[in-house]
């Protein structure tokens, strides 16, 4: 089959660029798969960060952004199947067959009956997601989660590390870094966290400046570690010391697309044996079962609270992790291509 995919958001490198290009990178192992994008060498860079094989997949001229409505419907004409990842919209496409993706739980789209009638199944990364998303757009959906590669746990004695990763975004400082930062500096002082360090990694791009210069100078005389556009390797190592994931995406917001909307980082530090404090919205109780796997958290105090149980209590804390190292298996690139492998298989027929 000749497959094209457009993720509007392919140069972030995130969590969606992970799903779009998982899925690229699997079926160019037996269908001719293009990314749609304007420059040539986008999948140069984005496979040694994201450590994906797109060694098979193409570039394609990009032909949903400012492309003349009936030159695009012309040109999708020539593909058997077109993956689309949302931004909200719904894309004209005239291909035989098509997939509409939705990382984000949009309250309302920009509908259309017309165009939504082209595209055979939609898809959503979390049952938070669908629940949240326009329902005129969801009531048709399924959920399919993200592939997590699993970060093989080190048998080396784990670190008096607190780890979280996440984009600095100063656009309304979505993963609330601030936040940790802030309850990290109140636990070091009344719960005598002697010893331990929190290190807060992400990706960081130019517009980002100002927040991330705000984190650089609260980290100032505290045993704060700020690192932005590390390798994997580092990454890894970093999740694989760590023994304690602590995430604050969606606190203090009511908006559900400011939430986390799934937890790949997450996912990937549990499979290293960190066990998870996150807050409890969006898709993150999809994964963690609090008090089993790791711990749910709705206010500050339940941050410091719960995060000295798993410090203070060292038998519980490797119950905790043994838990989250089998949940995260749940997750795995295996069982996200197998979905993916049977939804082509159905919308084919």
């Amino acid at each position: 089959m000749k497959i094209g995919i457009y993720n509007p958001y392919v140069d972030t490198q995130s969590g969606g660029e992970r799903y779009t290009l998982t899925l690229a990178s699997h079926w160019s192992k037996v269908h001719d798969v293009s990314v749609f994008w304007d420059k040539s060498d986008i999948l140069d860079e984005t496979q040694k960060r994201l450590d994906i094989d797109l060694s098979r997949v193409n570039v394609a001229r990009n032909i949903f952004r400012g492309s003349n409505i009936f030159k695009k419907l012309f040109l999708t004409r020539q593909y058997d199947l077109i993956f689309v990842l949302s931004d909200g919209s719904i894309p004209s496409t005239l291909a035989k067959r098509n997939i509409l993706h939705y990382q984000v739980p949009f309250p309302t789209v920009a509908y259309s009956t017309v165009k939504l009638l082209r595209y055979q199944k939609i898809v959503c990364n979390s049952k938070f997601t669908k629940h949240a998303l326009d329902y005129r757009v969801a009531r048709g959906a399924m959920v399919i989660y993200p592939p997590v590669p699993p970060i093989q746990a080190s048998e080396r004695k784990k670190e008096k590390l607190i780890l979280s990763v996440g984009r600095f975004t100063g656009f309304h400082t979505a993963k609330k870094q601030h936040v940790l930062m802030e309850a990290f500096a109140q636990g070091l002082k009344e719960k005598k966290w002697n010893g331990w360090k929190l290190v807060l990694a992400g990706g960081f791009l130019p517009g980002d400046q100002e927040y991330f210069d705000t984190l650089k100078e609260m980290a100032k005389g505290l045993p704060i570690t700020i690192e932005a556009n590390i390798s994997c390797d580092c990454l890894t190592d970093y999740y694989r010391k760590s023994k304690i994931y602590w995430h604050a995406a969606g606190y203090g917001e009511t908006d559900p697309r400011w939430m986390e909307h799934f937890g790949i980082t997450t996912v990937e530090a549990m499979s290293a044996g960190a066990v998870p404090v996150v807050f409890a919205a969006g898709g993150q109780p999809e994964i963690v079962e609090d008090g089993k796997n790791g711990f749910l958290w709705r206010t500050v105090n339940e941050l410091l609270e719960k995060t000295n149980n798993v410090i203070m209590n060292k038998k519980d804390a490797a119950i905790f992790q043994k838990n989250a190292i089998q949940t995260s298996k749940q997750f795995s690139v295996s069982r996200f291509c197998d979905a993916f492998d049977e939804l082509l298989s159905q919308i084919a027929l």
